[in-house]
């Protein structure tokens, strides 16, 4: 019987609330050198004129990630709890409360150049990734005329260099990732039509992660406090 591990990781994370099922595409490359084209979220998606999404995420041990609750304004026991371990000006509760901060993923629409019959893929990055992808609205090295890069007609490709780090995490090798804005601006496809049904298909972000309640939130914190682990 042929085995398809991709396909049994992704039915692990949608069984176990992690993930949904959905149409997103996450782009995973592996080392390599790339060109890709960043595609603007829809405006609904997007907050204060960033044109990035950001999620923040708990991590308690080896239990799924949890989106935070309080980034949509629901109640969040783990948010809970860190303001009384904070208020308790207690070193030891201040530690804790540190290992319970969320942790931020940034998320960017990508066509991949040579990869197009994928279609539209995402991109989630950390904050030193993020911090790079403002610099190229900002910083007139990289972007003299701070063009914006994600227009559909006048933006600019990037070029991505992936290597192994030589680290490894989970059994797995952790890769550098290294991005450059091109110099010249060009259109996202030469197709208008073909442009036209990507941006269009720009996933809703929100249909790949599963929001707990805040009873599920709070069990998961509880396994967690109690150094148990999930069956």
């Amino acid at each position: 019987m042929a085995v398809n591990l991709e396909s049994i990781r992704k039915r692990a994370l949608e069984l176990s609330g992690q993930r949904k099922t959905s149409s997103v595409q996450l782009w995973k490359p592996g080392a390599g050198e790339y060109t890709i084209r960043a595609i603007p979220w829809k405006p609904t998606q997007l907050v204060d004129g960033i044109p990035f999404i950001e999620r923040r995420f708990y991590y308690l041990g080896d239990l799924p990630r949890i989106l935070a609750p309080s980034q949509f304004g629901k109640p969040d026991p783990i948010a809970a709890l860190m303001s009384k371990l904070y208020s308790t000006r207690n070193a030891d509760d201040r530690e804790m409360a540190k290992k319970l901060q969320p942790k931020m993923t940034a998320y960017m629409a990508i066509v991949v150049r040579g990869e197009e019959d994928k279609n539209v893929q995402v991109y989630g990055f950390n904050k030193f990734v993020y911090q790079r992808f403002l610099s190229f609205f900002t910083n007139q090295a990289v972007n003299p005329d701070l063009v914006d890069y994600m227009d559909p007609l006048e933006g600019i490709d990037m070029s991505v260099a992936v290597k192994p780090s030589g680290k490894v995490y989970n059994g797995k090798p952790v890769m550098d990732f290294t991005f450059d804005l091109g110099r010249r601006s060009s259109k996202l496809s030469n197709d208008p039509a073909q442009a036209q049904k990507w941006i269009d298909s720009v996933p809703n972000l929100d249909d790949m992660f599963t929001q707990k309640t805040e009873k599920e939130v709070e069990s998961a914190l509880n396994i967690w406090l109690s150094g148990g682990v999930e069956a």
